[in-house]
């Protein structure tokens, strides 16, 4: 049964822009009461609006909450939250909320800075909310935890941002972990949520507030340059709603530049760096470059 029904909550991080956006706004159309918690405090002031736009009038309804997820008290704050305008119940709870940007090995703030969102967000997430999202599962309510990786955090490229890189190779060993875990009670009453692992491709994101009304204007002139490669935040919850219907832990998604089958060979080829002994990140040194070409040209 789907999460996506008129009356049903959700609990979306890094919910006032982008991707997080998009499904807060997907869910007010079915119906739904979702609560966005966001650290950008212009964001979120802006998303009622937003997503009134883009819900097109949508019978749900949106609160908001100032979280900033790598702060354990903050998250007390989001719990108080669920309480008071969800009373208590979550449904559907979206671990989206994630930072990038530089890292170099000397740069210990940065992989700080990095890990305490990127990683322990999920985990406060977690520990927070999972007994509140098995407890409405446990009512024989549909209940599902989707939490945001990255493609990076799987083929692992080299590049100016290994935090980034370890910190979503983390979050993907939590949400498989996390799925195992919850797949071994779904015996108990009630059944158990379902576990999701939402993993982009390229997505034209940064965009809040009013030039996110701008992307979604009546008027051609009135929409962003977005790149031909690049996928709307929308077609991304889009993809997303569809394979948790297929009931989908992991949910790659594709781009106007990459397929789906490119995606698979890519993986593979990370995998088989362990399983054939090769050098890590083969993909991307010299020596590998024409083995590398013919596989993904096979």
């Amino acid at each position: 049964m789907s999460v996506f029904q008129p009356g049903n909550t959700a609990v979306i991080t890094g919910g006032a822009s982008g991707i997080g956006l998009s499904l807060a706004a997907k869910c007010v159309a079915v119906g739904m009461n979702v609560l966005v918690a966001d650290s950008d405090v212009d964001a979120l002031a802006a998303a009622p609006a937003v997503v009134k736009k883009l819900s097109r009038g949508g019978s749900g309804t949106l609160s908001t909450v100032a979280v900033d997820v790598a702060k354990a008290s903050d998250w007390a704050s989001l719990k108080a939250a669920v309480d008071s305008t969800l009373a208590g119940k979550v449904n559907l709870l979206v671990l989206n909320a994630g930072v990038g940007g530089a890292s170099a090995w000397s740069d210990t703030d940065a992989f700080r800075r990095i890990l305490d969102v990127n990683l322990w967000g999920v985990v406060n997430g977690i520990a927070t909310l999972l007994p509140v999202v098995q407890a409405t599962a446990a009512e024989d309510k549909p209940a599902s935890i989707v939490i945001t990786g990255s493609k990076q955090g799987i083929t692992n490229p080299p590049g100016t941002s290994p935090a980034y890189n370890a910190s979503k190779a983390a979050v993907r060993s939590l949400a498989e972990q996390l799925s195992f875990d919850l797949a071994s009670k779904s015996k108990t009453p009630g059944g158990s949520p379902t576990v999701h692992l939402l993993v982009p491709g390229w997505t034209f994101t940064g965009l809040t507030g009013d030039s996110t009304l701008k992307q979604h204007g009546d008027k051609e002139e009135e929409k962003p340059a977005k790149p031909e490669g690049a996928w709307w935040p929308e077609q991304v919850v889009d993809y997303l709603v569809d394979a948790m219907a297929a009931n989908k832990f992991y949910i790659i998604c594709p781009d106007n530049d990459v397929t789906e089958d490119a995606d698979r060979k890519r993986v593979l080829w990370s995998a088989g760096d362990i399983a054939e002994g090769r050098a890590p990140l083969s993909r991307w040194r010299p020596e590998y470059k024409e083995d590398v070409n013919a596989w993904m040209a096979k």
